[in-house]
């Protein structure tokens, strides 16, 4: 009788301690994947179609928002705070109009060094008066810098329009950043998805990157025994020689005037918030899975 019910015992045990395992394993599994969830980069996540060069949208899908191309911008920029103007034509080939439609400018540090951050950038468009309005700013998926938004308007169907933003780049932004990729795209309400995206790469360099050395004054060659000095000018003439050039005249601001109200922000969100929910949904899972095999060993 002692035997079988230690025999019993010892089969109840190992189905246990199979069980046990198994959710241990599963608990590991769980924490494992919120902890890479967090630590790995988020471009996965993120989904921009703008990332990987000029994004063309499949053809004959109705409701996407308008295609977006950049058709003027440089090829080589300063981080000295200086504005770098963008041009961005927006095309509606929809037979019909597009409401609530919305340019988008982006900058994409590629790589995974060091990349340019908020306080480094600011991006500006210039809205139907002509006048540039500041847009804020947002930390996007990938490295990348975002609108929140520019300016939404209705477009007329079969039609097109340019666009121009500017960005600068601060004096501060890390000497590391010497490649951007500019991003250019168009946002519509209740559209059914992207349509052509504009990218460029734009090599960047700094102020210390650019700056030369003094020219140094060439020495003047000694006088020989058959060269005699030249004769001193008359005073009038060395007047005239020595008279200071005139001063430029000043050049016009290019920003726009003060007091011009800011723009209203709007536009899309980071998905950021996604991440962390995730990953916090994630490590509350494992957690839980432990505490209940700890208390199933307790009672066993």
């Amino acid at each position: 009788m002692r035997t079988s019910v230690i025999t019993r015992f010892a089969k109840n045990d190992r189905a246990f301690s199979g069980r046990r395992r198994i959710a241990t394993l599963a608990a590991t599994v769980v924490l494992a994947g919120g902890v890479q969830l967090l630590a790995t980069d988020t471009a996965w996540a993120c989904g921009d179609h703008r990332l990987n060069g000029a994004y063309e949208a499949p053809a004959n899908v109705p409701g996407l928002s308008p295609d977006t191309a950049i058709v003027s911008a440089k090829s080589s920029v300063v981080a000295d705070g200086s504005w770098n103007e963008v041009s961005v034509k927006v095309t509606n080939k929809a037979a019909e109009d597009a409401h609530g439609m919305e340019p988008f400018l982006g900058i994409h540090t590629p790589g995974s060094g060091a990349a340019a951050r908020l306080k480094d950038v600011k991006i500006q468009y210039e809205d139907y008066t002509g006048a540039w309005k500041n847009l804020q700013l947002l930390d996007g998926c990938s490295r990348v810098v975002d609108i929140t938004g520019s300016q939404r308007q209705r477009m007329a169907a079969n039609s097109s329009a340019t666009f121009k933003f500017r960005y600068s780049l601060a004096a501060g932004t890390p000497a590391g950043v010497t490649t951007i990729d500019l991003l250019a795209s168009t946002e519509m309400a209740g559209s059914q998805g992207p349509g052509d995206s504009g990218f460029k790469t734009v090599k960047v360099t700094h102020p210390q990157d650019t700056a030369g050395t003094k020219p140094t004054t060439p020495a003047k060659p000694a006088p020989t025994k058959d060269t005699k000095p030249a004769p001193a000018k008359p005073a009038a003439e060395q007047t005239k020689d020595t008279a200071p050039a005139p001063a430029p005249k000043p050049t016009t601001p290019t920003t726009a005037p003060a007091g011009t109200p800011e723009l209203a922000q709007t536009g899309s969100s980071s998905t950021n918030t996604f991440l962390a929910a995730s990953s916090a949904l994630l490590l509350a899972l494992g957690a839980g899975a432990l505490i209940a095999v700890r208390r199933l060993r307790r009672q066993h």
